[in-house]
């Protein structure tokens, strides 16, 4: 990944942290929290997602789609792992 795709992967993990956590019920980790695990979900989801046949297609509408699927299921699984 070149610098451009970094930088892209970062602000496409901003916007789907955002949006997971608006959309994902629960207590929440907060903005930061939430960013972050956005981040991390739009890694996630980008190496995921295409080794499981989910494509949905290119551009960055379709990035902030992916990384946001990737974003709730870990906000998802963060929550059930707290709450245990």
């Amino acid at each position: 990944m070149d610098g451009m795709g970094l930088i892209a992967t970062l602000i496409v993990g901003l916007i789907s942290g955002w949006l997971a956590g608006k959309v994902v019920q629960g207590g929440g980790f907060g903005l930061i929290g939430n960013i972050v695990l956005g981040i991390l979900g739009a890694l996630f989801a980008g190496w995921l997602l295409p080794q499981i046949g989910f494509i949905i297609g290119g551009g960055m509408i379709a990035a902030i789609i992916n990384a946001f699927i990737g974003a709730a299921l870990l906000l998802i699984l963060v929550r059930i792992i707290k709450s245990l």
